[in-house]
Parts: C-alpha cells; sequence; structure tokens
C-alpha cells in the first residue's frame, strides 16, 4: 500500500502540519488535464499549485472525468457544438486501489489515481474514476462527463466524490484533520463521517465548507426520495436526516445541509460573505460564514518577462512584451476566423465560463452605439469573446452563437472556441482591457481579471465578486458604474451597458491613445496591487489560519 510519504514526496512545512483532505468536483491544473469547466476548477487548481510551493499538508480529492467537460469545436456552419472526446493520462499514476462505493443499494467499483506532485507542481490530487471493467455501463458512466445532465447521474457523482473520496483516505490509512468540502458537490461525505464517528458534533470538528453560489436557485436540492434510493445517506433513513441536521421539506439542499456539517465556512470575496449570511441567517443550526477570497496562482498564470518589467518600472519593455503578446493572441484569431487583428490596436476581451448572468453581449445592448466603436477611426477596437456554456444550457449556446454571427461582419470582432487553460491564458496575455460586467451580487468572487492585472491587462468591471476589495478607479482599473439595486433587469441592462460605453468612450479610449503614460501608470499599479492580495499563496495561507486551524 502506497504511503503517506510516497504519496507526497516531500516533507510539509511545521507550520501546515494540521492535514487537509480538500474535496472538489473539478480542478484546473494544466492544460493536459481536462478535470474541470470554469472558475471552480481554475480555483482549486490554483489553490494546489500554491499548496505545493508552499509545502502545505494538503491533498486534493477530484474525479477523473473520462471526455472532460466538453470539446468545443466549431459544426460545418461554423457556430459552436459540442463534442465528447475520451482522453487519456499516461502521467496519472494507478495506485493499484479499487473499491466499492453504494450506489442505488449497489456496489460500483471505484478506481483511484494519482496525480503526484511533482507532475505539475501541485499538492498531491487523487482522482476517482468508475470507467473500469469491473463495473457495468450504467456504473461506469457516472464519471465520463463533468457535470452530467441527467439527475441520478449527477448524484451518482456526488456521491463517489464524497462518500468515495472519504472512503479512499480510510483504505489509504490516511486520517484527516480537516475535511474541505470546496462548494457541495461532496457534501455525502459527511454521512460517511457520522457512520464512523457516531456523532454531528464529532464530524463538525473536522469537516469545512466553501460556499461559491450567490444565488439560491444556483445551490443543489433534490428530493429526500431520490437520495434516499440512490444511497446518498449512506446507512442513514431520510426521517434520520432530518433529525440530525434539523431540516424539514421535500428537497435536500446541499450547500444547506454543508452549513450545519461544518464547523466553519466561507464565502469567496468580501461581499460575498456578505450575501451568503444574508441567504442563510434564517436557518438554523448552520454555522458561521466568514469569506477568504479568492486568488489565482502566479507563478503559473503571469508572464516572467513581462512581469519582470513591471517590476523594473521598465515602461518600454511592457510596450514590447505585450505587443508579443497579443501577436501570439492573434494568430489563433486568424487561425480560427480568418482575421487579421493589429498589435498597435486597443483589444478588449470578454472571456469566461459562458453563463447568463455574466452578460457577454451587454457591450452589444445599444447595437448602434456599438457599430460607432467598432467604426471609430480616431479611437480603433479591436473585440474578441470566448467561454463555455454548459454543453446542455440551449439558451446559454444559442447566445453564443447569436454573438458569433453577429461578429462575423466586422473585421475587429472575433468569437474564439476552445476556453481552457490555454486559450486563458493567451487572452490575459493578449489583451488590453479585461471586461467583466456581470448582474451585480451575481458572481461570487471571479478570478479572470486578477490573472489578467498580472500580465498587463487593465479590468474594465462593475464592482462585484472580488473587484471593490481591489478596485481604485482610473488608477489600477476603470469601473463602470452599477445601477439601482431597486430597478427591473431590463432597466438595470440598459443603464449599465450606458455606463459601460461611457468609460470606454470618454476614460479607456482616450488615455490608450492620447496619454500612453498614464495607461501604463494604470497597467503597473494593477500589476502591483494584484499580488500578494490576490496571488494564491496568500489564498492558501488564510484558509489555515481562518478555516483549518480552529
Amino acid at each position: 500500500m502506497i504511503t503517506k510519504d510516497d504519496i507526497f514526496g516531500y516533507t510539509p512545512d511545521r507550520q501546515y502540519k494540521t492535514t487537509v483532505a480538500y474535496f472538489s468536483m473539478e480542478y484546473a491544473v494544466d492544460q493536459a488535464l481536462k478535470t474541470y469547466s470554469g472558475g471552480l476548477g481554475f480555483l482549486s487548481g490554483s489553490h494546489l499549485r500554491s499548496a505545493y510551493e508552499l509545502k502545505q499538508n494538503l491533498m486534493g480529492i477530484g474525479m477523473l472525468w473520462k471526455y472532460g467537460y466538453y470539446d468545443q469545436v466549431r459544426g460545418g456552419s461554423t457556430l459552436m457544438k459540442p463534442d465528447f472526446v475520451e482522453k487519456d493520462y499516461a502521467f496519472l499514476e494507478d495506485i493499484g486501489i479499487v473499491f466499492t462505493v453504494p450506489v442505488h443499494d449497489a456496489p460500483v467499483h471505484v478506481k483511484a489515481w494519482l496525480l503526484r506532485p511533482e507532475t505539475f507542481g501541485t499538492a498531491p490530487l487523487f482522482l476517482l474514476s468508475t470507467d473500469i471493467p469491473e463495473n457495468d455501463e450504467l456504473s461506469k458512466s457516472i464519471t465520463r462527463s463533468l457535470y452530467d445532465p441527467n439527475e441520478t447521474t449527477r448524484i451518482a457523482q456526488t456521491i463517489i466524490l464524497g462518500i468515495g473520496g472519504a472512503m479512499l483516505l480510510d483504505i489509504l490509512g490516511i486520517e484527516p484533520d480537516v475535511y474541505h468540502m470546496n462548494e457541495g458537490h461532496s457534501v455525502s461525505l459527511n454521512f460517511f463521517l457520522h457512520a464512523k464517528y457516531k456523532s454531528l458534533n464529532e464530524v463538525r470538528k473536522r469537516v469545512v465548507f466553501t460556499t461559491h453560489t450567490p444565488e439560491m436557485a444556483g445551490n443543489e436540492a433534490h428530493s429526500y426520495g431520490l437520495l434516499k434510493e440512490m444511497s446518498f445517506f449512506y446507512h442513514l433513513q431520510e426521517h434520520e436526516v432530518k433529525y440530525l441536521l434539523g431540516l424539514d421539506g421535500d428537497y435536500f439542499n446541499y450547500t444547506l445541509a454543508a452549513l450545519k456539517f461544518s464547523r466553519k465556512a466561507n464565502g469567496v470575496s468580501k461581499l460575498h460573505g456578505e450575501v451568503a449570511r444574508q441567504m442563510w441567517e434564517s436557518n438554523p443550526g448552520g454555522c458561521e460564514i466568514t469569506s477568504v477570497t479568492n486568488a489565482q496562482n502566479k507563478a503559473y498564470w503571469a508572464d516572467p518577462i513581462i512581469d519582470k518589467a513591471i517590476l523594473a518600472n521598465d515602461d518600454q519593455g511592457i510596450v514590447s512584451r505585450k505587443k508579443k503578446m497579443k501577436h501570439e493572441l492573434f494568430r489563433v484569431v486568424a487561425d480560427q476566423c480568418g482575421k487579421l487583428f493589429d498589435v498597435n490596436v486597443l483589444t478588449i476581451v470578454w472571456a469566461r465560463r459562458f453563463a447568463g448572468y455574466k452578460r457577454a453581449d451587454l457591450i452589444m445592448q445599444d447595437w448602434d452605439r456599438f457599430i460607432n466603436l467598432l467604426n471609430n477611426k480616431n479611437f480603433p477596437v479591436q473585440m474578441i469573446w470566448a467561454g463555455k456554456p454548459y454543453p446542455e444550457d440551449s439558451e446559454g449556446i444559442g447566445l453564443f452563437n447569436q454573438i458569433m454571427s453577429r461578429a462575423k461582419p466586422f473585421k475587429n470582432c472575433a468569437v474564439l472556441t476552445g476556453y481552457e487553460l490555454a486559450l486563458s491564458a493567451l487572452l490575459k496575455k493578449g489583451s488590453d482591457v479585461w471586461l467583466n460586467n456581470p448582474r451585480m451580487y451575481h458572481e461570487a468572487s471571479g478570478t479572470s481579471g486578477m490573472t489578467a492585472a498580472m500580465n498587463g491587462s487593465i479590468n474594465l468591471s462593475l464592482p462585484d465578486g472580488w473587484v471593490p476589495e481591489f478596485a481604485r478607479d482610473k488608477e489600477n482599473c476603470f469601473l463602470i458604474a452599477k445601477a439601482q439595486d431597486s430597478l427591473s433587469v431590463v432597466e438595470k441592462d440598459s443603464l449599465e451597458n450606458k455606463n459601460l460605453m461611457e468609460v470606454l468612450e470618454d476614460a479607456v479610449l482616450p488615455m490608450y491613445y492620447q496619454k500612453p503614460a498614464l495607461w501604463l501608470a494604470v497597467l503597473k499599479q494593477a500589476a502591483t496591487d494584484v499580488v500578494p492580495g490576490f496571488e494564491a499563496g496568500r489564498l492558501a495561507k488564510e484558509y489555515y489560519e481562518t478555516l483549518y486551524n480552529h
């Protein structure tokens, strides 16, 4: 049996002696490993990288998705379509462990793979798979696609992650001091721990929780009857679960249960911490909710050449490197879209997970004004969009394709497919302006703007998520004024579009073209301000200080 020393390959630093098992449904650690869909994975990937850099006593538990999330490709009509292609990973280590997890009152065989720390520079990561010969086709399908649209498959995925992950640690002889649920997907692990320790208080001593979802509708819930039928509660009956946690109603809410099982929880920005406390404060028995603002790993994301130039206050070096990074991005634009972009033209990028509340098309809302922006000869612009909608989200895919169709006639607009780690890095390095315009209070944190700032791209953003903790308008970013909370959604969209366009026309474009020294000052200040406050070393350290060691 593999030992803990073998798993880590390094001696954890004494200040991080608390053993932590970090459970997450997705991890974005390298372009070669397709185990993520968006920001949740980007966060957990950076967390594991910084935990490795600090030599923390932390290991990850996740899932090995046979098809990843999906491959975003262009169909015959040049519009996007999801493609599901089997992935192979020769760099994962078979540690010789296969065990069974009860799912729907039947044993499902689970195989554990190890991503060793030295492979990509991360804390050790165990990935679980049911796609093995011992299982029937239905059981094999559990770990085929991240966030499967079938409800029972999705529940089975959370059982494998939670109960399966906890079982694996027992098999390895590892008894973590802390089980950290990164989002509520792994909440079933608590039922395994309750069976082991026979006490809710004993479970609470060991469990902490990070919530990422500021909308009630976005918090996963399923009927008690279905969950019981699926063996989600391990050995407990429905009435026992309700009594144990002080719950009622017909639906079991993952987030609420996680709050009741945990000794402490956190939101992922100061603003989100406030929103989360307001959301859940009426439910008795929940734990304290603090905040640990998300962050990203600089060593992975920052271009070392522009970083060196920024630190040296070398304006010529910054400008030169920025143009080279833009050229690299524009090669992808030319390849995918047949359009030749100019490195001397201000380039705006909107790129992130493609969800409705993020409003990818907000800049287009006043179409005539958008056309004027594109046709401005004195202050020319180039615009790029990228992002992956959920593969079953017909509305999201429809919006992506609509933007693609509307942008197609313009030589200075491009929509890129294949938004994964590698393209995300190119976009952050090759953009001048990083556009972020979600509906207010819907973005728990957002992290893409952090890594954009590390690469000399200036944030143009509404003050949601992490932004209020960072932003100083026209000093390290450009802020879009938010609409009044009392307005309707339609009114907010209209007003915030107007505010966005005003900032672009009156502040961003004139500064870029007429005051390049001031532009560079804002760029350098942003890069200075984003580290260490929004670098994942701070986050990894803060989790130990705030959640793990208490």
